[in-house]
């Protein structure tokens, strides 16, 4: 039997940037996963601004040993093709620490690899791997977590929940039950050889008519290969009657544009399915000695599918209170709301923003609109490049007046 005050179930992004920061922070932890590593996750893997930025500041020779590999593509801007067919490439000018790419696609096979590498570089942090949990038990003092056959045993005062999008400890006992109007179902393929890939590494984001406010997305990733997916809101889907993996094959073989890209390309290995549990309903994500970190948590960006960054960041704020919980010996959940509030102002408002845009996105006049105002503004361009890492300018895009007023300006 483990006796320990912090467990962490889960050794994604999320629970393994947690266990990085317990570290650091001078806490020691057990960090626990039904699977064996390196495992693969169903994913668009996309890594943002936010994780590199969070473990630069951690520690820069964490994203110094990143940088060193060739896990990753650089992404330096976005192109968005509106349903009429209209391009607007916005290119990302904001680098992160010293100078890098703002962000980043890299196969969650890998990147989840190259965190649990650095997980076993902490000697504080104790790594059990092939133990799926299948037990939790409430005591006085915290959690009880326990294999079937009872051959592992863990008692923590607090649990970091981290088990992603199917956690069945989310699901029963803290009560976050899916709700198909903020969740999303997506597909993933790998492909080698999709034609006309940007050469300056953007990421592409491809609304189509019968799918908006979902959209297809193609990510350039090491050696040739791309990520290349479909995601739709899960009450919008089956509204509309959609099955996402013929949509999927229709837009890759017979859509008029997008399918003269593929005419070459290889599918690498089989197409996978996952849900996204959005952030677009504000939940309860702690109670009695337990809080919720990235999917578990039902943290996923409502508009980009994004989880990885939300993930790593929740996982820092849960770490960082934890050391307060330590401290006072209090990890009741009067205590632990601190969590839900400061999530709730730091990651809230930007997946509120998020779902306004997704809905404004609903309408494919409304984006064709859109997409006619951004074409050669470059006023509007500029602002767009900003917005990469500025909230406020993100807010704006979310107000029909400034869309009038850019389109006004751009006439002039």
């Amino acid at each position: 039997m483990i006796q320990t005050d912090i467990a962490i179930l889960g050794a994604g992004p999320g629970g393994a940037s947690t266990a990085l920061k317990l570290s650091h922070l001078g806490l020691p932890c057990v960090l626990i996963d039904k699977a064996d590593f390196p495992r693969d996750k169903v994913c668009g893997d996309a890594i943002s601004g936010k994780v590199t930025t969070l473990l630069h500041r951690l520690d820069p020779a964490i994203m110094a040993r990143f940088h060193g590999m060739s896990i990753q593509s650089d992404v330096w801007g976005m192109r968005f093709y509106a349903p009429n067919g209209k391009r607007v490439e916005v290119p990302f000018p904001i680098k992160s620490e010293a100078g890098h790419a703002p962000g980043y696609v890299s196969k969650r096979i890998d990147f989840d690899q190259f965190l649990i590498d650095e997980v076993r570089r902490r000697p504080d942090i104790q790594l059990h791997l092939n133990k799926e949990i299948s037990s939790f038990k409430r005591q006085e003092t915290g959690w009880r977590l326990q294999t079937a056959d009872g051959d592992f045993t863990v008692n923590c005062r607090l649990l970091v929940v981290a088990d992603g999008a199917h956690s069945r400890f989310s699901r029963t006992i803290a009560g976050l039950e899916k709700d198909t109007a903020h969740h999303a179902a997506a597909l993933r393929a790998y492909y080698r050889n999709v034609g006309d890939l940007s050469e300056r590494g953007f990421i592409e984001l491809h609304f189509i008519h019968d799918i908006t406010p979902g959209y297809f997305w193609i990510f350039p990733l090491p050696d040739g290969m791309a990520n290349v997916g479909l995601g739709m809101r899960s009450d919008i889907l089956a509204k509309k009657g959609l099955n996402l993996k013929e949509t999927l094959r229709w837009i890759i073989e017979k859509h008029p544009t997008i399918s003269e890209r593929f005419k070459d390309a290889e599918l690498i290995g089989k197409v996978h399915g996952f849900g996204l549990p959005l952030g677009s309903k504000p939940r309860p994500i702690s109670g009695d000695h337990y809080v919720l970190v990235g999917d578990a948590g039902h943290l996923v960006d409502p508009i980009t599918g994004e989880g990885i960054g939300n993930a790593c960041y929740s996982g820092f704020i849960a770490a960082e209170l934890a050391e307060k919980c330590v401290q006072e010996n209090d990890f009741s959940a009067a205590r632990l709301q601190a969590y839900d509030i400061r999530v709730a102002r730091v990651l809230g408002s930007e997946m509120a923003l998020s779902y306004r845009l997704q809905k404004l996105l609903a309408y494919p006049r409304v984006v064709n609109f859109m997409a006619r105002v951004v074409a050669g503004n470059q006023r509007m361009m500029q602002v767009l490049s900003r917005m990469y890492a500025d909230f406020d300018l993100r807010l704006e895009l979310a107000r029909p007046w400034f869309w009038i007023k850019m389109f006004f300006t751009g006439k002039r």
